[in-house]
């Protein structure tokens, strides 16, 4: 299961309403959904991948991920948040057969060491199998990034499988070094294993009211599930599954792995997964560089010169220019709301 629901407002103003973030090729020569396609290929069949995303990019998705079947592509009104998607989808796989192992990723992660990675789902998918646990995978941390989540691991269960003592928000710098320290946590991936049945169930118990919607579009018929979910998903909670139900749950396992991988979450992402120039620079495109020190250019079109800056971000699209310091990357999205606020619906 692909999650692709995002918006991507961080990748502002390559990332629009049209085109977000998974269905571009900010790293590498492919979309993030399609080297997502491409990491799980030779684990399962086509017809057994489904992508989970918003009605509005049902066509470019298609577009991207020809091989799939159409019907694989579950598509939702409006976006209500991981919880809902992954229960929309368990839904779906359900009916198939309920005890089916649900391997969930989200369409615009890297992932490194694909053979490492692949071995890692295996591993996760048969303890989802056995045990009826919710496997998370939890990367171990290469330094005190203060832009994810953790996952702090409780005791060992056997096969290299841990509990989890707790999900850990984004902390700050001397708290992140603290973590990576210990050697008790690790960066919460995103990336799951579980049984249909086992996670619906974990919703019936965390997330009543999501899982009453989930039983109305499941009692509808093949022809008419899309219409029940037109009606039912605008009511669904908008709640991550993290918060929602593994916070919660007692039925958590975390398998700590070790390949190379980043969320690229915003465009300082691109330092940490593209090579550096002279004076630190990462540049793709044409850039002219003046006393320029640990500045990102991305501009595939026009030539970008930079004179005495540092700690840059520039953006270059057709119709519009970032120019940002590296500092508050994570406030791109801000540019997004004041331009909702201002109706300048064209640069959405």
């Amino acid at each position: 299961m692909i999650l692709a629901g995002g918006s991507g407002t961080r990748f502002w103003p390559r990332s629009r309403n049209s085109r977000p973030k998974q269905l571009l090729d900010i790293v590498g020569s492919e979309s993030m959904i399609r080297q997502t396609m491409g990491r799980v290929a030779p684990l399962v069949d086509p017809e057994r991948i489904y992508v989970v995303t918003n009605e509005a990019h049902r066509g470019e998705t298609r577009r991207h991920l020809r091989e799939i079947p159409s019907s694989n592509i579950l598509t939702e009104p409006v976006g209500r948040n991981t919880a809902p998607a992954v229960g929309y989808a368990a839904v779906i796989v359900s009916q198939v057969r309920p005890d089916a192992v649900m391997l969930v990723l989200p369409a615009d992660h890297l992932v490194a060491d694909e053979g490492k990675f692949r071995t890692a789902l295996l591993k996760a998918a048969r303890h989802a199998a056995r045990s009826g646990d919710l496997v998370t995978l939890g990367v171990r941390p290469t330094g005190p990034e203060t832009g994810y989540g953790y996952i702090r691991a409780g005791r060992e269960i056997g096969g290299g499988f841990r509990t989890v003592s707790a999900f850990v928000e984004k902390p700050d710098r001397p708290r992140a070094a603290r973590y990576v320290a210990s050697g008790r946590y690790f960066w919460n991936s995103g990336m799951f294993a579980w049984r249909a049945d086992a996670i619906l169930r974990e919703i019936r118990a965390h997330l009543p009211s999501l899982a009453d919607g989930l039983d109305e579009i499941a009692s509808r018929g093949k022809g008419s599930v899309q219409a029940a979910v037109r009606r039912v998903y605008p009511n669904l909670p908008s709640v991550s599954i993290d918060v929602g139900v593994l916070e919660k749950s007692a039925r958590v396992a975390c398998l700590p792995v070790s390949f190379k991988w980043d969320d690229v979450g915003s465009w300082t992402a691109l330092d940490r997964v593209l090579a550096r120039g002279a004076g630190g620079n990462v540049a793709r495109g044409m850039h002219v560089s003046i006393d320029t020190k640990d500045t990102l250019v991305y501009s595939p079109r026009k030539l970008v010169a930079t004179v005495g800056v540092r700690d840059l971000i520039v953006v270059e699209t057709e119709d519009a220019l970032l120019v940002c310091h590296k500092s508050r990357a994570q406030d791109v999205r801000q540019v997004v709301d004041q331009l909702k606020a201002r109706r300048m619906t064209k640069y959405l």
